[in-house]
């Protein structure tokens, strides 16, 4: 066989300087045959080695014949059933390879969603420690939205998963948002609603807030994370991409540092829709529902009676309120941030929302007017009308008991 770099030169000598062919095998010490076999061939020449056979060859038609009958048989088992000794990995290898030709066709279809049509919603527990105040630390959840056409992420923490922090979050996010989907997508999240008999069944509170915003809420079956990967994929993305590296000074410094990256995630490449989220996003809140005219009433809602202590209690934590109102009926309220109680209208506290548990929060103001109102002498109760006092042997002649009459 020529050698490549004389099949070069060959080429060279015959189509430059169009020097003979035997000019050419003289010089090169070859052939003339050898020299017309270059210049006829339309590449340099290589060695090909004959392919050799694999020690798995004797034993494919017994794999096949396993296959047939059992497709989805394990390569341990084939091995066993073969009395492979050899190397498991050559074995794997073909069983892989063979396998497909014996497993019917299963394709997956692809999940696409009209614009506005939906919002899937899940509760990420992010695995860092929060400072909660009072010499606390938690892990609160954050309340993850993502839309079904854009891809837009929204994120939120929350003090809690009660329904009052739940939807007083969603509300807020929509609000951020500037329109409503015509669905939610949950699982099976307790303040949510849950699956009974076989039938989805919302709470209470969620029922109410659905239908002030005019949407339907889809619920998943349990054990069905596929039917929200969306956000799930959206949580397993904060988890790697927004969480490593950070280090939060409290509930509100992580929400700030979220809002602040929210932007830049929707920002980027997504690969399933092949642009950005922020592309589509326009599309997607145009095809949404307005905002309700009238906002729905969200948060935590009681109405007590001041005890002498002058404190309500609220998520598992009490606050002072202004000792004029022991006695009279307040109402209390709470969202996210703030805790107000209010008497005939009036705000008699205001707090701000504790997230650590079993505190005492106080207002200064409060404790400077209970202890005025100690020491200021109370007066002496008097009847507002005499009473008359009746003798007493009257009821024994009522029951008969002696004839002797009373005056």
């Amino acid at each position: 066989m020529i050698r490549v770099e004389d099949w070069a030169e060959i080429r060279r000598l015959r189509m430059s300087e169009e020097v003979p062919i035997r000019v050419i095998a003289r010089m090169l010490g070859i052939s003339r045959n050898a020299v017309r076999r270059a210049l006829a061939s339309a590449g340099p020449p290589k060695y090909e080695r004959p392919p050799a056979g694999s020690v798995v060859d004797d034993f494919e038609p017994a794999i096949r014949r396993l296959l047939l009958a059992t497709p989805t048989m394990p390569a341990t088992v084939i091995a066993e059933r073969i009395g492979w000794t050899r190397s498991s990995s050559i074995l794997r290898a073909r069983v892989a390879q063979l396998r497909p030709l014996f497993v019917p066709l299963d394709p997956a279809s692809r999940t696409s969603y009209d614009a506005g049509e939906l919002l899937q919603c899940d509760l990420w527990f992010p695995a860092v420690d929060i400072p909660l105040g009072h010499g606390q630390v938690g892990r609160p959840p954050v309340l993850v939205m993502v839309t079904g056409y854009s891809r837009m992420i929204s994120a939120l923490m929350i003090p809690s998963r009660a329904s009052a922090d739940l939807i007083a979050g969603h509300w807020q996010i929509l609000q951020d948002l500037g329109a409503v989907p015509r669905a939610l997508v949950w699982d099976n999240e307790g303040a949510v609603g849950s699956w009974r008999r076989g039938k989805p069944k919302l709470a209470e509170e969620f029922e109410a807030f659905r239908g002030v915003l005019g949407v339907k809420v889809i619920q998943c079956r349990p054990r069905d994370p596929e039917a929200k990967g969306i956000v799930e994929r959206a949580n397993g993305y904060l988890e790697t991409s927004f969480l490593p590296g950070r280090a939060f000074a409290s509930p509100a410094d992580f929400n700030t540092q979220l809002a602040a990256w929210l932007p830049l995630a929707n920002q980027r490449n997504h690969r399933a829709l092949g642009c950005r989220p922020v592309q589509r996003w326009e599309a997607d809140r145009a095809a949404m529902l307005a905002l309700p005219p009238v906002a729905p009433v969200v948060g935590w809602r009681t109405d007590v009676r001041l005890p002498r202590d002058h404190y309500v209690r609220l998520d598992g934590n009490d606050y002072s309120v202004h000792p004029g109102a022991i006695g009279r009926r307040v109402q209390v309220s709470a969202g996210l941030e703030q805790v107000r109680v209010r008497l005939d209208g009036r705000i008699v506290a205001e707090h701000r929302r504790c997230w650590a548990n079993h505190q005492t929060i106080t207002d200064p103001a409060h404790r400077v007017a209970a202890e005025a109102m100690r020491k200021t002498p109370k007066p002496a109760a008097t009847p507002e009308h005499d009473v008359q006092e009746r003798d007493l042997r009257a009821y024994d002649v009522a029951f008969g008991i002696s004839g002797q009459e009373v005056a």
